[in-house]
């Protein structure tokens, strides 16, 4: 990952560590949770955008659901880096295996089908 993202995340968690009024483990736990809120955010953008909810009709846009997706993942690295300094590692290693299991599932073959009962 492009270390200029790292070094953003950084800065952010070093801001809001200097603002925080809560105990860091109450922050950590805080930050974490943040993370079902922006989820939201991007299924009420989803909504939004197909108007799904007939009482407000379309909201959203698709690149509104973009930026918002774009928030969970900011919030998901903030969260990260706040349980350890060692984020990027922790991050690139995952990366890596998660790579590596889907290069396996490409390559395993087909299990062999039951012959169809008559």
């Amino acid at each position: 990952m492009d270390s200029r993202i790292w070094e953003s995340v950084d800065d952010l968690v070093a801001r809001l560590d200097e603002q925080s009024t809560q105990s860091p483990q109450e922050e950590r736990l805080l930050r974490i949770l943040k993370l079902s809120e922006e989820v939201g955010e991007v299924g009420a953008a989803v909504i939004g955008a197909t108007g799904q909810n007939p009482r407000k009709g379309v909201t959203h846009t698709w690149e509104d659901v973009q930026h918002e997706l774009c928030d969970v993942v900011f919030t998901a690295l903030v969260a990260l880096r706040t349980l350890t300094p060692d984020a990027a590692r922790i991050f690139d290693e995952r990366l890596a295996y998660v790579e590596q299991r889907s290069a396996a599932s490409r390559r395993a073959p087909e299990a062999p089908r039951a012959a169809e009962q008559p």
